[in-house]
């Protein structure tokens, strides 16, 4: 796991995120079920989180755009997963990582996945 890690797993989410979809309305964009938005989080196609105290576990929704997941997250979820990294820090890292000209969500949304997904394997080993 990066040294990172556990920082990010801390990060306040409702500040980096900006907008979140309960698992009904995430489902309701992707056209599919909540019981089915629950299976793609199991594997690493979306991922959630607790954004707040006392809030259910939602979607960040900027994962899926016009009506699909953002190209290139499933991805990029499983190499953070692989590396150590849980939901709450997946999501905190692809909002926050200064590495990158701009945040790794908006190089994905930007058709820009590759270097996202090439730093978060080099940080992986």
């Amino acid at each position: 796991m990066s040294e990172a890690s556990p920082s990010l797993a801390d990060a306040d989410l409702d500040a980096l995120v900006t907008e979140w979809l309960d698992w009904s309305e995430a489902g309701s964009l992707l056209g599919v079920t909540p019981a089915k938005v629950r299976t793609m989080i199991k594997v690493h196609e979306l991922a959630a989180a607790v954004p707040r105290p006392g809030a259910g576990p939602q979607v960040p929704a900027a994962f899926i755009e016009e009506g699909l997941v953002v190209k290139g997250l499933p991805g990029l979820l499983t190499v953070l997963h692989d590396g150590g990294f849980d939901d709450r820090a997946c999501i905190a890292w692809i909002f926050t990582d200064a590495d990158l000209p701009g945040r790794p969500i908006d190089a994905l949304r930007e058709n820009r996945g590759a270097e996202v997904k090439r730093r978060a394997q080099a940080m992986g080993f």
